[in-house]
């Protein structure tokens, strides 16, 4: 009995990391899928969806107590596997020995939803932008805020540790609510799917704006010029088209002038020969031209 309520013995953070590392090579030598939660540096979270998680962790009283503890064991990588579904997050922590962690988190509500789409509607383009959290100071504010945004609150949280320890927030629990902001900066849709909420319902307002647009503005329709512009490309010239016969009626189409056959050898000699007899047969004419014969002139 007085060695459930004795101290134990300190292990330092080079240990804790080295039997974290050989718990995980045991568990994949056996075959057994896992998801760690590696951290690039010493910072939890550094997208906008996993620093937003953390944050909304941070300002509940609730945890206070308990949350530095997680943050340790986190940088440590002592989270082993993580595997985030809709409304639970469960997890093998490793402490004094291998811990399993399920963390139960209430859907978002369905009227809750509809306001958060509602306020937030015609301002996201597109799931990339939401996702990469390039969104404006009022959505962020709106979809973020405490008790009717998109983060759980304490009384929406269940928490559950293999652990001896008697509270509720545990470190090996904090450490994988932490564990799951860390893992927001790669997949942030889980978010979505750990609150049971589709991030394409956010997209509806901008859509129906444009199905209700009739056709585009002359305006906003790029010339082929433009075009060729903007893209840098060569735009081929269309060849123009023919009217058809209807459109003129009583007009003939012009064509083309055929070619002239060349005259064959012995007919430009023959007109030849006759243009030299009517030379003969007409002085007068001859004489304008000054084409006599010398004994004809004197």
């Amino acid at each position: 009995m007085s060695f459930f309520y004795e101290w134990r013995p300190y292990v330092s953070v080079t240990e804790r990391r080295r039997e974290a590392e050989r718990k995980l090579a045991t568990m994949r030598k056996k075959g057994q899928p896992v998801a760690p939660v590696i951290l690039a540096g010493n910072k939890i979270a550094t997208s906008f969806w996993g620093v937003a998680w953390c944050t909304n962790l941070e300002r509940y009283s609730d945890y206070a107590s308990r949350l530095p503890r997680g943050r340790n064991y986190v940088r440590n990588g002592c989270v082993l596997d993580l595997q985030v579904a809709k409304g639970e997050v469960v997890a093998l922590v490793s402490g004094t020995d291998l811990y399993k962690i399920k963390v139960t988190i209430t859907p978002v509500a369905a009227e809750r939803w509809k306001a958060i789409c509602r306020d937030c509607a015609g301002t996201i383009d597109s799931v990339v932008e939401l996702l990469q959290g390039r969104l404006a100071k009022h959505v962020m504010d709106r979809v973020c805020r405490a008790g009717d945004g998109l983060f759980p609150a304490p009384d929406e949280i269940k928490l559950s540790c293999s652990c001896p320890d008697w509270a509720d927030m545990c470190k090996h629990v904090a450490a994988v609510l932490y564990g799951v902001g860390a893992r927001l900066d790669q997949s942030p849709e889980l978010l979505f799917v750990l609150r049971g909420v589709d991030e394409n319902e956010l997209l509806g307002g901008a859509g129906q704006d444009l199905a209700r647009s009739a056709a585009p503005a002359s305006a906003k329709v790029l010339a082929s010029d433009d075009m060729a512009a903007l893209f840098g490309l060569d735009m081929a010239e269309e060849p123009a088209q023919e009217a058809p016969n209807s459109a003129t009626p009583g007009r003939k189409r012009a064509e083309a002038p055929a070619a002239k056959k060349p005259a064959s050898t012995a007919a430009t000699r023959k007109k030849k020969s006759a243009r030299k007899d009517r030379t003969k047969a007409t002085p007068h004419r001859a004489r304008k031209r000054g084409e006599l014969p010398i004994r004809q002139r004197i």
